[in-house]
């Protein structure tokens, strides 16, 4: 790649420019490490281990077992389970038996659940042995093309006392009843051919992984991502990341062989922990703590916390709500979190305050990045290490990949450096297309300069030393008066209020100024607040036509599955107040 903008100030020392040989199967990163270090802890949980050598015969059976099932390359298996020790053989056997995973949120109902498989035709499904997760998918695959559904309990999973102790006291999960016809994934991986069926696979154009947008702007869409997708935006994380492994160490990339423990907090059904961890950690011979449930403990995230300490987890990937739960745990104090030394957030940004914070008890680093389902997700990444890093943006993009900021109604149109646009991607990691979309696909993709670029619908601009800074997404924008406010600038500073845990700003119509600006606050443990405190407090920090006009307290904020707080669920709200 030519040198561009990002490359001329505080790129980091001895990243490439660019990188290659990630034209190969995704499921090699399993056979690759299993070969280096069998005997490597892969995947841990609830104290029990599996090792790559354990996860990659798994995962063979698995793709023998679907392949006398009748799948066949080019099909499609969903994955409906929370981050359990199944997650990754299922993935890796689904793809050597030339299969596309479908990864599909363990939270959906039957009507979503049953939405995602019928759109994308699967024919099979993994699902959780639980009682609320196998009849959501059992009554879910009713009028789809699925006719093989693998119940997956994890009490083989458990270390055998505790497995043992659990089962008789009844505190493993499991459903009530099953239907006839399902097969348990313990017993299909004893009796399956332990050599997955001969596939040849074309990694730039087959398809590993259908990922399902959020439909925070309209009906879920499938992002279909390539074998070629994932390797790339793994091997690009590896090259990009350096870090001090030691006090005053040089910084190098991450270190492979076992060195580190992922913390994997974050969903897998989403490509931020699916990519980063799961995949991450199988490319790099690292250990992969499996947590199901973030939320799980008294009081909540508590479980976290301990995973933590107990593991001694060294990186740690999440949305800003993980780590705002982190910081505003009431026992926080009990735990050593010292161990964290890579530390990385997207999603949403970052407010300052809780990276200061979070810095301080860890001694790791917060590094944002930036990136969608449809990118892998990961396209931009800022350096990782304090002296390069710029807090509030999210950094440079990856090596070969190409960012353009464009205008907002003529994507054609490139903008000077410095001026806000809408963002546009080029690169390894972009998706082929949505799945079944092609009206979708000629609105989100536009050829500039003979390249094929994502149009993501972000706002953002480089600054002067080249970092992307995102400003906001185009449907969140506020016109107050014609003066365009990005809901960011206004979260930024309330998250700066002592009192503050976390926080939302949208546009609500104003019939002066057109719109103006409201705020949903959610307060810390124990503290209380008026509106006019929190007026007051903004009238401090922020400009006239910027600051809320309204303030809302609220137990809790709504956010998506991996912790993004949902603006438009906070509009469409107010649209129904405003409605007669």
């Amino acid at each position: 790649m030519k040198e561009k903008l990002w490359h001329r100030h505080k790129w980091p020392e001895g990243v490439a420019h660019d990188i290659g040989g990630y034209d190969r199967p995704l499921f090699s990163l399993l056979d690759d490490t299993a070969e280096k270090y069998p005997d490597l802890v892969y995947t841990i949980f609830e104290g029990a281990t599996r090792t790559f050598t354990q996860v990659r015969d798994t995962a063979n059976r698995i793709a023998g077992f679907l392949a006398s099932r009748g799948i066949e390359k080019g099909d499609r298996v969903g994955i409906f389970m929370p981050n359990i020790p199944h997650y990754p053989p299922a993935l890796f056997g689904i793809l050597k038996a030339g299969a596309a995973a479908v990864t599909c949120n363990p939270l959906y109902k039957t009507n979503e659940l049953n939405y995602q498989l019928k759109d994308v035709g699967a024919k099979a499904v993994f699902v959780m042995d639980h009682p609320e997760f196998y009849q959501t998918a059992a009554k879910a695959i009713e009028g789809t093309d699925v006719d093989t559904v693998v119940i997956c309990s994890v009490k083989s999973q458990l270390p055998v006392l505790k497995g043992l102790i659990g089962g008789l006291l009844g505190k493993i999960p499991r459903a009530r009843s099953y239907h006839p016809g399902h097969f348990f994934f313990d017993e299909i991986v004893r009796g399956a051919d332990p050599n997955p069926p001969d596939i040849q696979i074309n990694p730039t154009e087959d398809l590993a992984v259908v990922i399902y947008t959020g439909g925070t702007t309209g009906a879920p869409k499938g992002a279909a991502l390539t074998h070629s997708n994932f390797v790339y935006d793994v091997m690009a994380l590896y090259e990009y990341i350096r870090m001090r492994h030691e006090p005053g160490g040089k910084p190098e990339t991450l270190r492979f062989g076992g060195f580190h423990t992922w913390l994997g907090v974050l969903p897998w059904y989403h490509s931020f922990g699916l990519t980063i961890c799961l995949l991450g950690a199988a490319f790099s011979g690292s250990r992969l703590i499996c947590v199901p449930d973030p939320r799980a403990g008294n009081p909540p995230f508590t479980k976290v916390l301990d995973a933590v300490q107990r593991y001694k987890a060294t990186a740690l990937v999440g949305v800003p709500t993980i780590y705002v739960a982190f910081m505003n745990h009431p026992l926080l104090s009990k735990f050593d979190l010292t161990s964290l030394m890579a530390c990385g957030s997207g999603g949403a940004p970052m407010p300052v305050e809780v990276i200061k914070r979070f810095e301080e008890i860890t001694g790791g680093v917060i590094f944002e990045g930036y990136g969608l389902s449809e990118t892998t997700p990961v396209a931009t990444l800022n350096p990782t290490n304090p002296e390069q890093r710029k807090v509030g943006s999210v950094g440079f993009p990856f090596p070969g990949t190409d960012i353009k900021i464009v205008d907002l109604e003529d994507p054609t149109k490139e903008l000077p450096q410095g001026q806000d646009g809408e963002i546009v991607i080029h690169g390894p990691q972009v998706m082929q297309g949505y799945w079944g979309r092609p009206e979708e696909n000629e609105n989100v993709f536009k050829d500039i300069g003979g390249k094929r670029f994502f149009l993501t619908g972000d706002i953002g601009h480089y600054d002067e030393e080249g970092f992307l800074v995102i400003t906001d997404r185009k449907k969140d924008l506020i016109l107050v008066g014609g003066f365009n406010v990005y809901p960011r600038d206004v979260e930024e500073i309330l998250y700066r209020h002592p009192k503050v845990a976390m926080a939302a700003a949208i546009g609500v119509p104003d019939e002066k100024s057109g719109e103006v600006v409201k705020a949903f606050v959610q307060l810390k443990p124990g503290e209380s607040a008026t509106e006019d405190e929190i007026k007051a407090f903004s009238k401090e920090h922020l400009t006239g036509y910027k600051r809320p006009r309204y303030i809302e307290f609220r137990d809790s904020l709504p956010t998506s599955p991996i912790g993004k707080v949902l603006r438009r669920e906070l509009r469409d709200e107010e649209r129904a107040k405003q409605k007669p």
